[in-house]
């Protein structure tokens, strides 16, 4: 019984561990994404970079951009300023 078992679980975790992944949604290189709505489903496709050229692609489609929440090179809040005082 306790060989079974271990068989089953040595088992199931092999299983899980061959199972797909996904690939990252956000491209980190572009800084404005698509998201595509579909009957099943839908995608997101960051490939833009400009509004404008994502809304046009949007433009007619159950569709809507938005800005890359992962893009890489956005400007990223300063970290706390220290001053000397001057004695």
């Amino acid at each position: 019984m306790r060989i079974k078992l271990t068989w089953m679980i040595l088992a199931s975790g092999t299983i899980l561990a061959v199972a797909p992944l996904h690939a990252q949604t956000y491209d980190p290189n572009y800084p404005v994404c698509l998201q595509v709505y579909v009957p099943r489903g839908g995608y997101i496709d960051c490939s833009y970079t400009s509004l404008s050229q994502c809304q046009a692609t949007a433009s007619g489609r159950a569709a809507q951009c938005y800005t890359n929440p992962y893009y890489a090179y956005a400007h990223k809040p300063l970290g706390p300023v220290y001053r000397h005082r001057v004695y």
